[in-house]
């Protein structure tokens, strides 16, 4: 596919159907010129025929199983061209300038790897959804602002991971650290990226004049369900025991141990205890198919910067 634009906007759909008008329309609505893939992932509803009939200016890339969102991504951004790639879910509304905005901001600096927009709340607008990610040594990830009021979040920051919901990546760092990992199929894959991102020396930032509305678990169907408790907690297991030398891992062990129970104990609240130790098992069982970021002496700096990281997010989740 050949590509005279600097910016592709990837698009992963599964059964989105119900979405898609309004995303794919607030896209029509950016002042910026950029090109449209969207890969559907063997959706059983009428996703594809609805793409083709209304909107056939987009490409659209037709698989024909559910390979997942990381896999999907990548065909999406080996398709492409263009010197920046903005993942977008098939759930999310931009406001006019959204792009524009993302772009401006990682312009600013040649190190930032990625942007993420402030994503609010689409059936109740006055609750972020996410200002950005936050990493911490028990192996949560925290969602930054959500419940709160977007008023709160109006300053650019660094943060440690891009939301792949409505995110910017710079194409030629993805180039040099590798894609998505296609072994996540889908969750925490976005945190793996920002975390190889950062081994190598890049940072993620927040736009807060990018803005966008995300509907939410439009193609998993709910917050909390079956499948997303065992892929997220399988997946929990990857992160660590991929990005982290054994060192590091070593001395965070007994923390991510922690996390890991807390963790059951919510889900077993939730009616979901047997599912989240089955993803733990999984990925426990499983984390060999993961190939560790092989280690360099001159990344050891970077390690050092994303212990204290992990140890200050910590803080701030338990006590903020």
């Amino acid at each position: 596919m050949v590509n005279c634009m600097d910016l592709t906007v990837v698009i992963p759909n599964y059964n989105g159907q119900p979405f898609l008008g309004k995303c794919l329309e607030s896209l029509k609505n950016q002042d910026h010129p950029f090109d449209v893939i969207v890969i559907d992932n063997a959706s059983q509803d009428e996703s594809v025929s609805y793409i083709w009939e209304n909107y056939p200016e987009f490409d659209l890339i037709e698989n024909q199983e559910n390979l997942g969102f990381a896999a999907a991504v990548n065909q999406g951004i080996k398709a492409s061209n263009s010197e920046y790639i903005f993942l977008l879910n098939n759930d999310v509304q931009l406001e006019a300038e959204t792009i524009y905005n993302l772009l401006k901001c990682i312009k600013k600096d040649e190190n930032i790897f990625a942007v993420s927009s402030k994503i609010i709340q689409y059936h109740d607008p006055n609750k972020m959804d996410d200002a950005g990610d936050e990493y911490t040594i028990l192996g949560w990830t925290r969602r930054v602002g959500y419940g709160k009021s977007p008023d709160k979040y109006v300053q650019e920051r660094e943060i440690f991971s891009a939301c792949a919901a409505a995110s910017i990546y710079r194409r030629s760092i993805l180039d040099e650290i590798g894609y998505f990992d296609e072994n996540f199929f889908a969750y925490m894959e976005d945190v793996d990226l920002s975390y190889r991102a950062r081994i190598h020396g890049y940072k993620c930032w927040y736009c807060p004049e990018a803005v966008v509305y995300h509907v939410g678990s439009g193609t998993s169907g709910s917050r909390y369900n079956e499948f997303k408790t065992r892929l997220a907690a399988r997946n929990n297991v990857y992160v660590p025991y991929k990005n982290m030398p054994w060192p590091q891992l070593l001395v965070n062990l007994v923390f991510l141990c922690i996390g890991y129970f807390i963790k059951y104990l919510f889900f077993w609240r939730k009616g979901y205890g047997e599912i989240y130790l089955d993803g733990l098992k999984e990925g426990f069982k499983s984390r060999k198919k993961i190939g560790k970021v092989i280690y360099t002496r001159r990344n050891l700096k970077n390690y050092l910067v994303i212990q204290w990281i992990l140890i200050r997010d910590t803080f701030k989740y338990l006590f903020y």
